[in-house]
């Protein structure tokens, strides 16, 4: 065993990995959820999906500043422990890999599965759904492990299989929608169904923030990444942008599909029928293959920062046994030890969802929250600090990289977190009362160590 993770990914990775995660099962799971959200209101729906991409773009752009100064083991823990000191660094590494990174894992591990059973006519919620589910995340568990540089090129792949149906919707459901008039429709429309939330475009902005999440589980390669003060940057400014854009224009071609209405009673298989209605049967058929595929590919690129989670914590000789858990195999260049555990959480995080989301009657009664959007929000909350801390000690940046940019996106976060308590209500309390007793354990294990 070694203790240190060569520079083995590249530009293409970097930029495959911020697109890869990002796009894959949220911009096809949520789209239906941000319809319904909206009452069917599609300007409203377009509106918020335009929110999330300028939100995500300018925490991107404030994190690929700090990118070009630090780099050490896991970039956006780098960024908090250089802004805020090694405890608040250690707070969110150990939130990163105790609960973001296991719980948006399992979601994705059980959202490959709900699509491929959906392509298969099998229920989604049921035995096939969850054994399918744990087949994917021991697949991808087991990818990554053993051959990472495989694991790096897998990404790539999926990467450039799941733009395929996304741009052809784009283009071709866009045009089909204009001559048949279902897109101009579905636009003038307005509210078509009763809107059950206070605010619909909170719920639906929130809705998106689970389609755009993944991109600052870029910067846990960080370390594996060469040239990475460049090359992590660009990343981040290109990925986002595109992703942001292809999102957009998807969820305006998916609107020329199929009328608002039929999308919205559509359930689990919305998006298979609006492939099918514009591709014929058989193209709607290859298409949702993509998608798994796409969905796949982010299930792999969550993989790649779970397994280096604890990893990141270890490395500085902190959180739970760190000699163990900073152990490099020396054959495959793989923290094992870490990934073991990585996995071995989403698992648990799996079980959660099933029982929390998936049941007739909650297991967890009152602490059952929807995992796959408030962790989301919270890792947003936590970049609060960071912000105002390159505001204050910054001082080599110029006027809008030091003030303006981090400013707005303190202001992004801000909403976001309106946005959660708005669409969750009650659930994020209890979320809280989980988050914290999971929090202090960490900081206690910690303290003990030291």
């Amino acid at each position: 065993m070694e203790n240190e993770l060569q520079k083995k990914y590249g530009l293409m990775t970097a930029i495959a990995m911020v697109i890869g995660i990002v796009i894959g099962s949220g911009v096809f799971f949520k789209a239906e959820k941000v319809l319904t959200a909206t009452g069917g209101n599609l300007p409203q729906g377009i509106l918020a999906w335009i929110i999330g991409g300028i939100i995500m773009i300018v925490c991107a752009y404030v994190f690929a500043t700090m990118a070009t100064r630090y780099e050490k083991v896991n970039g956006v823990v780098d960024y908090a422990e250089a802004a805020l000191g090694s405890t608040y660094g250690y707070f969110v590494g150990w939130f990163m890999a105790a609960i973001y990174y296991p719980t948006l894992t399992s979601v994705l591990a059980w959202v490959s599965a709900r699509y491929t059973c959906v392509l298969l006519g099998w229920n989604i919620v049921g035995g096939e759904a969850m054994a399918i589910a744990g087949f994917f995340l021991v697949g991808s568990y087991a990818l990554n492990a053993l051959s990472p540089n495989l694991a790096g090129k897998f990404q790539v792949s999926t990467t450039v299989i799941k733009i395929i149906p996304l741009a052809l919707m784009a283009v071709v459901g866009t045009i089909v929608g204009l001559s048949n008039g279902i897109l101009v429709s579905n636009f003038t429309s307005g509210v078509i169904a009763e809107v059950t939330s206070n605010n619909p475009l909170f719920t639906a902005v929130v809705a998106t923030a689970f389609a755009y999440e993944g991109w600052i589980i870029a910067t846990s390669i960080n370390a594996e990444l060469k040239d990475a003060k460049k090359n992590l940057p660009l990343a981040l400014t290109f990925g986002t942008l595109f992703v942001a854009l292809l999102y957009i224009l998807y969820y305006t071609g998916l609107a020329g599909a199929v009328s608002n209405s039929v999308m919205m009673k559509g359930g689990e298989a919305g998006a298979k029928l609006a492939f099918s209605t514009v591709f014929s049967n058989l193209g709607g058929t290859v298409l949702f293959v993509f998608v798994v595929i796409s969905c796949l590919g982010t299930l792999n690129g969550l993989m790649m920062g779970c397994t280096r989670g604890f990893y990141s914590l270890a490395a500085r000789d902190m959180g739970p046994a760190p000699k163990v858990l900073k152990c490099i195999d020396v054959n495959t260049n793989m923290p094992t030890n870490s990934s073991i555990l990585g996995v071995l959480l989403s698992g648990v995080w799996l079980l959660y969802f099933f029982g929390a989301n998936l049941t007739p009657v909650p297991w967890f009664g009152p602490f059952s929250f929807d995992s796959s959007e408030l962790p989301i929000v919270t890792i947003y909350a936590m970049y609060i600090p960071i912000f105002i801390m390159i505001m204050a000690k910054e001082k080599s940046l110029h006027f809008v990289k030091r003030f303006i940019m981090p400013f707005l996106a303190i202001c992004a976060c801000v909403f976001m977190v309106i946005a959660a308590i708005y669409a969750h209500g009650k659930a994020v309390l209890f979320y809280l009362i989980i988050f914290c007793v999971i929090m202090i354990f960490g900081m206690m294990v910690n303290s003990k160590k030291k």
